[in-house]
């Protein structure tokens, strides 16, 4: 399922958020969401989701097979993504 972040909400959901969208800070009951003081345990990047890019690119056919190979749990894509992920950040470490 494709997910589109510009297609409007329900209409029922929409005029929710207008609502408390007008409402003034004191008047929004935080109650069951107390103020957080202390993010010593925070995991930074756990809920972040890229944007992914569509786009074509030519790989050597024993290389795709490789990772389609070990694609258990997530598609090949995702480990060659992966990969080139890990390759980045070690190139950005050695500066």
């Amino acid at each position: 399922m494709k997910k589109n972040p510009d297609r409007e909400l329900p209409a029922h959901l929409r005029k929710e958020a207008e609502r408390v969208a007008a409402m003034p800070d004191e008047d929004i009951d935080f109650s069951d969401a107390p103020e957080v003081s202390d993010w010593s345990g925070a995991e930074r990047g756990k809920l972040y989701r890229p944007v992914k890019q569509q786009l074509t690119l030519r790989l050597d056919a024993d290389v795709v097979q490789w990772f389609k190979d070990r694609a258990v749990g997530g598609g090949y894509q995702t480990r060659i993504n992966d990969a080139l992920r890990r390759y980045v950040q070690e190139q950005r470490k050695a500066g």
